[in-house]
């Protein structure tokens, strides 16, 4: 049996990437001031920022679903199934739409969409997974039982440079956020379950960056029972602002030397609405600790 993975950009997997590893990729739409621009297509991260900050009017939307039948049908004519690993639910309607379009002839039972409440790094994580599993033999079923179980295996901490864009997507109202600024508050944002959430409030970045150390602490060894970091992989993000995301990492890496870290980008959809100069840290458990075959089989079977 012949089993496609198919995400969008919001995993960070851009085309090139994708071409490469044999993934099938949905190019992420944007709207800047009423005009759509598609992730990876024309638009990349450099003009992103330059529209952002220009004070254009910039948001997240979703792929059509004629777009979503459209790669269906191209992909089911090589393949037999397809295992799709959009952008959190808690986060966009992707799932539901396509769902609901896989409950349909001629794709039930032969596409496979996958909640498993994944952004940005964890969701390129739970993409790299599926191709493992699919490399050893799973099926499409398997493999999006295997993903969802294991979505609380993650959580990411946020700190932003300035209130403006969370005020401005409403996630906090004029009136705190002007506070917010007079006071400079550096609000630490929580995304666990693919929701954002606020966290925490500090006064300092050195102050953000000691509380998300101990946040991803705190999941490591209450939710992980991994105190070393051994069986997890440490993943630092940022939007624009990589010398401090390196920092993090230095000091990341004093708490968890037995742990993989990685450095990469924000993707648009979340830098959308924190702005530049971001910086986050995720801890997520590994998926090739579940001890092989035999833990894999008991976890698709309960």
């Amino acid at each position: 049996m012949k089993v496609a993975i198919m995400t969008d950009t919001h995993s960070g997997i851009m085309p090139e990437e994708a071409r490469e590893k044999g993934i099938f990729l949905l190019n992420a739409p944007f709207m800047v001031d009423g005009e759509q621009y598609l992730e990876g297509i024309n638009l990349n991260s450099e003009t992103f920022y330059e529209k952002l900050e220009s004070g254009a009017d910039v948001s997240t939307s979703q792929s059509s679903p004629g777009d979503i039948l459209n790669m269906w049908d191209e992909i089911l004519k090589e393949y037999d199934q397809i295992v799709c690993i959009p952008l959190s639910s808690a986060l966009t309607g992707a799932y539901q739409t396509m769902s609901m379009l896989a409950s349909e002839e001629p794709y039930e039972g032969r596409v496979f969409p996958v909640d498993n409440r994944s952004v940005s790094i964890v969701q390129r994580l739970a993409v790299e997974g599926a191709v493992g599993l699919v490399n050893k033999g799973y099926t499409g079923e398997e493999i999006k039982k295997i993903l969802e179980y294991t979505r609380k295996d993650n959580i990411i901490y946020i700190t932003v440079n300035t209130l403006k864009y969370l005020k401005k997507g409403g996630r906090i109202t004029p009136a705190a956020a002007a506070l917010g600024s007079l006071l400079k508050i550096k609000p630490v944002l929580e995304i666990d379950g693919g929701k954002l959430d606020a966290f925490s409030k500090v006064r300092t970045m050195s102050q953000a960056k000691e509380t998300m150390l101990n946040a991803i602490q705190q999941a490591l060894d209450n939710r992980f029972m991994d105190h070393d970091g051994s069986h997890s992989f440490i993943f630092l993000a940022h939007t624009q602002n990589e010398e401090m995301a390196k920092e993090l990492e230095l000091m990341a890496k004093e708490r968890w030397p037995k742990a993989v870290f990685f450095i990469e980008p924000l993707p648009l959809a979340i830098a959308c609405h924190i702005g530049p100069g971001s910086l986050a840290i995720a801890a997520v458990r590994k998926i090739d600790k579940l001890k092989d075959s035999k833990e894999y089989n008991e976890r698709i079977t309960e």
